[in-house]
């Protein structure tokens, strides 16, 4: 088990989830992201875009999956199990 895969995998789960919380915040939403994050974290709904950032996971594991990653795709899991418990906290 290679574990610059699995730390790769990490990265690019956590890299996607950001991404995907930036889109959904830029085109669904009144607010831009950086100015933003406090009043959504105190409105309570910074969980729940962090949670619908963690979609486009879904396609970078199948992908993974697909291209025979198995070690990298065991660490978009992982990310998606952290970003699970910081959302828990938020």
């Amino acid at each position: 088990m290679k574990k610059i895969d699995l730390f790769y995998g990490l990265l690019i789960g956590l890299i996607t989830s950001l991404l995907g919380s930036y889109l959904f915040i830029v085109l669904f939403t009144p607010y831009s992201y950086i100015d933003d994050i406090q009043l959504l974290k105190f409105e309570g709904i910074l969980n729940k875009i962090i949670a619908l950032g963690t979609i486009l996971n879904i396609g970078m594991f199948f992908g993974l999956l697909k291209y025979k990653k198995e070690i990298m795709a065991k660490g978009i899991i992982l990310a998606i199990i952290v970003l699970t418990i910081v959302t828990l906290f938020l």
